[in-house]
C-alpha cells in the first residue's frame, strides 16, 4: 500500500508543493458550506449540501480535552469538519483521558478507532514505540492513515501513512534557542517530559545545536513521563536544578503546561529577570508573561492549522484522491514582545 500512495503522492506533488497551493484546494471544500453548526465529538446532523463524499468517515484520535494546545486543534478539525459533512461524510473525534500513560493509552485510542471501520484515521505518534503497531495494522486495514502533530516525516513514510502535518521541531528549536542567544542567555536548560517522543527530542537537538554553536552552555532536564501536565512535580524539578546549578541562565520547555511550572520555579527562586523562559506553545498565561516582561518567548506550533489540515488532507485523499505533500509544516513561529498583541488576539478566538 506504501508504495502504490508514495507513487499517487509523487505524482501530485507537482501540482502542490506549498503551503498557499494547498490552501487553495482546501478552500474549495470549504465554498461548499453555506450555513452550518461548528462540529462537535460526534458526527453533526446538519444537511449535507452534496453527497459527493457520502460514506467517507474519519476518526481523529486527540490529546485531553482540558488540554488547551487541543482545544485549538479541535477549532481546527471543527473548521475542516463542516467542508466533510457538507459533503455527505463525517468526523468523529476522540480524547483520552489523561496523559499519565500516553503512548499505550493513544495506541488504545488508535485501537478504538480502527473498531469504527473509517475511511481515514488522524493521530498523533506521541510514542512511536508504542502506538505503532497499532498504526501498522491501520494501514494494513487499507485505511487511510493521517500522522499530525507528533512523530517524523521518516515514521510517517516508514508506515505508510498519507502524511505527516506539524510543525518542525528541530527548526523550533533552533530559532528559540537563538532567540535566547540574542537576549544575552549563556546557560540553558531544556527540559523534557515526554522523553520519547521524536518531537521532543528533535527540538532538543535544535536548541542544542543553536546554543552550543553560539557559544553557550546547554543541558537536557529529562522527566519521567508521568510529570507530564504534572505542574506541581515539574516545578519542583526546576527549582531544584536552579538551585543545584546557579549558573543556569535560561529555562526551555517543551510542553505548554511547562511554562507555567518553569515560571512559578524562577519566580520561587527569586529569579525572575535573571533566568530567562522560553516556553512551548501558547497558553493565556505565557502571553501575558510575554507582554508583561517576565516571559521572553513562545514557540508556536500553530495547532489549529494542524487539526484543520490534518483532517482535510484526510478528507480529500478519500473523498477525490487529492494527496498533499509527505509532509506539510504549521510552524515555528517565535512569539514575543514585537507579536504577542497579534498572538493574543488569536488566542483569544480559539485559533492560536
Amino acid at each position: 500500500m506504501s508504495q502504490l500512495l508514495a507513487t499517487r503522492t509523487s505524482k501530485r506533488l507537482r501540482r502542490y508543493t506549498t503551503v498557499g497551493s494547498i490552501a487553495s484546494v482546501i478552500a474549495v471544500s470549504v465554498l461548499l458550506v453555506s450555513c452550518s453548526s461548528t462540529g462537535s465529538s460526534s458526527t453533526s446532523t446538519s444537511a449535507p449540501i452534496n453527497d459527493s463524499a457520502k460514506g467517507v468517515s474519519i476518526v481523529v484520535v486527540a490529546g485531553t480535552s482540558s488540554d488547551p494546545f487541543m482545544s485549538s486543534v479541535k477549532h481546527g478539525v471543527d473548521a475542516a469538519a463542516l467542508a466533510v459533512k457538507a459533503a455527505g461524510g463525517s468526523v468523529t473525534y476522540l480524547t483520552l483521558q489523561n496523559y499519565q500513560n500516553l503512548g499505550p493509552d493513544t495506541a488504545k485510542l488508535a485501537q478504538t478507532a480502527l473498531n469504527l471501520h473509517p475511511t481515514a484515521i488522524v493521530v498523533p505518534d506521541f510514542v512511536p514505540s508504542a502506538e505503532d503497531p497499532t498504526l501498522k495494522s491501520i494501514v494494513k486495514a487499507g485505511i487511510t492513515l493521517v500522522l499530525y502533530n507528533s512523530g517524523s516525516e521518516a515514521e510517517a513514510q516508514k508506515l505508510g501513512a498519507l502524511t505527516y502535518i506539524a510543525s518542525d521541531y528541530e527548526a523550533s528549536g533552533v530559532a528559540a534557542g537563538k532567540e535566547l542567544l540574542a537576549a544575552g542567555a549563556k546557560d540553558v536548560v531544556f527540559v523534557d517530559t515526554i522523553p520519547g517522543n521524536p518531537s521532543a527530542d528533535a527540538m532538543n537537538n535544535g536548541y542544542k545545536s543553536a546554543v552550543t554553536s553560539g557559544g553557550g552552555k546547554f543541558r537536557e532536564l529529562t522527566l519521567p513521563a508521568t510529570s507530564f501536565q504534572n505542574t506541581t512535580a515539574v516545578t519542583q524539578a526546576i527549582k531544584s536544578e536552579l538551585i543545584n546549578s546557579p549558573s543556569i541562565d535560561a529555562i526551555a520547555t517543551w510542553a505548554t503546561p511547562d511554562d507555567d511550572s518553569a515560571a512559578a520555579a524562577i519566580s520561587q527562586n527569586n529569579a525572575t529577570g535573571k533566568v530567562k523562559l522560553v516556553g512551548f506553545g501558547l497558553s493565556t498565561n505565557a502571553l501575558s508573561r510575554i507582554k508583561a516582561g517576565t516571559q521572553l518567548a513562545a514557540t508556536d506550533q500553530q495547532p489549529y492549522a494542524q487539526g484543520y489540515y490534518a483532517v482535510s488532507a484526510a478528507f480529500q485523499y478519500a473523498a477525490y484522491g487529492i494527496a498533499l505533500p509527505t509532509k506539510l509544516l504549521t510552524g515555528p513561529l517565535v512569539v514575543d514582545s514585537k507579536n504577542v498583541v497579534q498572538a493574543i488576539h488569536g488566542t483569544s478566538l480559539g485559533v492560536r
